[in-house]
């Protein structure tokens, strides 16, 4: 294993454990709301300073990005980590048992290592640039699916972006006809490694932000998934929005985007 995303992994297992802990006893959660239907809580915080600590006990010259604290420079600029210390906050303060850590590591705005720990079910999704992608060391691949048809895909609905409900339901619908079913779990990070272990065949969602999708995107690219924005580019770790499948199911969900919303939606 590469010796930082052994790091990486030391870290998300030490804050995975104080999660799930946590959460044995929601009572004693304190949740602020941060912005509109966006919340934290002292858990997050708190998870958030055990990565940290991990990292810059080995790495102390690297940059950290992470979702609470923002950004921590270090006096390294080639290494920045992108830390969500809990993905599915809100999954959690309800007692929803679906939610991880994720720790991704760019190297010159390159992503090159990444996990994934999702701590109730002891579940940790690993990736080195080139190397693949494994679950508890397992290789994983992507689904095979020729179309859309008989297919399950993943989403997160606009909850902070609500102007864009109208087009994203469209796309919803007009993409209903064609697969199976949808799943919605509330975690980003766990949608596109579940893309990657084939749990679904693709997953597309709009607004997220570095930290939910850094990690998730290598695993889901090193598992041999696609990954754009609405527009068929790679400009989604700054758009926010990105469609992760197999190239033919890919393929479809873009259609339908292209076909149901405006351009500045896709943007």
């Amino acid at each position: 294993m590469h010796p930082m995303l052994n790091i990486a992994v030391r870290a998300a297992r030490k804050a995975g454990d104080f999660i799930a802990k946590s959460a044995e006893n929601l009572k004693k959660v304190n949740t602020i709301q941060k912005g509109t239907n966006d919340f934290v809580t002292n858990i997050d915080t708190a998870a958030e300073c055990i990565i940290v600590d991990v990292i810059k006990k080995s790495y102390p010259n690297h940059c950290i990005f992470t979702e609470e604290v923002g950004t921590i420079l270090g006096s390294n600029l080639h290494y920045q980590w992108i830390i969500d210390p809990l993905d599915g906050t809100t999954n959690f303060i309800k007692g929803i048992p679906h939610f991880s850590i994720s720790i991704a590591l760019r190297i010159k705005d390159r992503t090159e290592v990444a996990c994934v720990y999702d701590p109730i079910r002891d579940e940790l999704f690993t990736s080195q640039r080139g190397y693949g992608a494994q679950l508890n060391s397992k290789r994983l691949r992507v689904s095979n699916a020729k179309n859309l048809y008989g297919t399950i895909l993943a989403t997160g609905f606009p909850y902070k972006a609500k102007q864009h409900s109208e087009g994203f339901m469209k796309v919803i619908g007009a993409l209903f006809i064609d697969c199976a079913d949808f799943r919605r779990t509330g975690s980003a990070a766990l949608d596109l490694c579940y893309v990657a272990a084939a749990r679904v065949d693709g997953f597309f969602e709009l607004g997220l932000k570095p930290w939910d999708m850094a990690a998730g995107e290598l695993i889901a690219r090193e598992a041999g998934a696609l990954c754009t924005d609405f527009s068929g580019g790679t400009n989604y770790m700054q758009s926010g929005n990105i469609v992760a499948a197999g190239t033919k199911v890919l393929k479809g969900i873009l259609a339908h985007i292209h076909d149901n919303t405006t351009e500045a939606m896709r943007k």
